[in-house]
């Protein structure tokens, strides 16, 4: 991808971040059919909020995922301000904790911001960490790009402070040790897609559904492919597959690819 920074979404986008309504609908009339997805093997599962949001804007997906069967766990820390003084250190003591509590690896789901907070986790705690699934993070931003919240996040912190770990462009920094997948729409009014893709890798993947960032905790199409990563054994990763009858909700997906030009919106 171009080094050149990236603005923020077209304002054609930002207008179609409405859809989260049409999404929290969606997700209501497909509750039927999502409970019969299947069960899972109750292991813990940790998410994150997204910017200025708290553990209710992720209250449908925790429903969800407990309905599949599984440990899940809000992050319990009010709201996401960004990276405010020992927020690093009480992500850190949140992992570790379920982690201990439960006596087995922890997947990580990160909305947005709250993706790349997982990530870094994942990174600095491979024993505790299963996999990580982040939904619309642009983890790929680099000095300058834009999103349509960096002007509030400017105002709070300053434009020279960046979230944990992303010092360091992320194609620069160690490879995750552990399954990575990166859910995105490029219909995205609020980050640019591009920066929220997974390179290529045997443990590494992207899956592109259709739909707002506001709506992406609730979308029935990431709900069906959270799952399906959820229910693999933790020792037989495999690509995501659209499981039967779903197929026409998932795009075919984008890859990362650094020397690539950067794709137009």
């Amino acid at each position: 991808m171009s080094s050149r920074p990236v603005s923020a979404p077209p304002l054609r986008f930002m207008a179609m971040e409405s859809m989260a309504l049409a999404e929290v609908a969606a997700f209501m009339a497909a509750s039927p059919y999502l409970r019969m997805i299947g069960r899972g093997d109750r292991h813990p599962v940790l998410v994150f909020p997204g910017f200025t949001a708290d553990d209710r804007s992720t209250r449908p997906l925790r429903w969800f995922l407990r309905g599949q069967g599984y440990w899940v766990h809000g992050w319990g820390l009010g709201s996401n301000w960004g990276p405010v003084p020992r927020m690093q250190e009480a992500m850190e003591e949140r992992l570790l904790d379920v982690h201990r509590r439960h006596g087995v690896k922890v997947s990580l789901i990160g909305w947005s911001l709250g993706g790349i907070y997982a990530r870094e986790l994942a990174r600095r705690y491979p024993e505790a960490v299963r996999q990580v699934i982040t939904l619309g993070s642009p983890f790929r931003f680099r000095p300058g790009d834009r999103s349509r919240a960096s002007a509030l996040y400017d105002r709070i912190h300053g434009p020279d402070v960046v979230p944990p770990g992303m010092e360091v462009p992320e194609e620069e920094r160690t490879e995750l040790l552990v399954p990575a997948t990166a859910i995105y729409s490029r219909t995205d009014g609020v980050v640019r897609w591009h920066r929220c893709l997974e390179a290529e890798g045997p443990l590494r993947e992207s899956i592109e559904v259709r739909g707002s960032h506001s709506g992406l905790g609730f979308n029935p199409a990431v709900l069906i492919a959270v799952a399906d990563r959820l229910h693999q054994r933790e020792d037989r990763w495999r690509p995501f597959r659209p499981p039967p009858g779903t197929g026409s909700l998932f795009p075919p997906p984008a890859t990362w690819r650094p020397d690539a030009t950067s794709p137009k919106v």
